[in-house]
């Protein structure tokens, strides 16, 4: 049996037409809680809605967003209406909202807005309490992972931008010692 060699783009097309042709995902209702919203001035929403467990890109064109009746925000908790397919110049997944009805508010935005109504309770949000941000940072703090780009990412551009950076102390800290 041959089998043939498929470029990217074939393969993001097949997997595309075949998840255009289910008939669940193409009349999907998602519940789960929106972050990372963002309306753009093309008037299209870009968001995930997430659970504990999983996340989904979404976006709704301005067409559609045009008939809402109200204006989604981080920690709703929504049901979303559309279609899953492919977005081929990626190879990823999302759903293509036709309509988002509001569903409460989510746990996960009741649980921040707790932690944040107690650290205000313990007045850590205070004027007083705040500094005011250097020119210039003498000191720079990365929590990364120890084995990611990140840390030399920000030494090169830094190293680059200024040329006053000369000294770097990396220290691991880890509460299993694998640093």
């Amino acid at each position: 049996m041959y089998i043939k060699t498929l470029t990217v783009s074939e393969l993001n097309g097949y997997i595309k037409k075949l998840v255009d042709n289910d008939f669940i995902l193409g009349n999907s209702n998602v519940k789960g809680e929106i972050s990372n919203f963002k309306l753009h001035s093309s008037g299209h929403i870009y968001f995930s809605i997430k659970d504990e467990y999983s996340k989904i890109n979404c976006v709704m064109f301005r067409s559609s967003a045009r008939n809402l009746k109200f204006m989604p925000e981080n920690g709703m908790k929504v049901v979303v209406k559309g279609r899953v397919s492919v977005y081929e110049k990626d190879g990823a997944y999302q759903i293509y909202c036709n309509d988002i009805e509001l569903d409460g508010v989510g746990e996960l935005y009741m649980a921040f807005e707790k932690l944040k109504s107690k650290l205000q309770s313990q007045g850590l949000f205070e004027v007083t309490h705040k500094k005011e941000i250097p020119p210039y940072a003498r000191k720079i703090g990365v929590v990364t992972s120890p084995t990611g780009a990140a840390v030399r990412d920000i030494i090169n551009v830094a190293k680059r931008r200024n040329d006053a950076v000369v000294t770097f102390n990396i220290s691991c800290f880890s509460s299993r010692n694998k640093c």
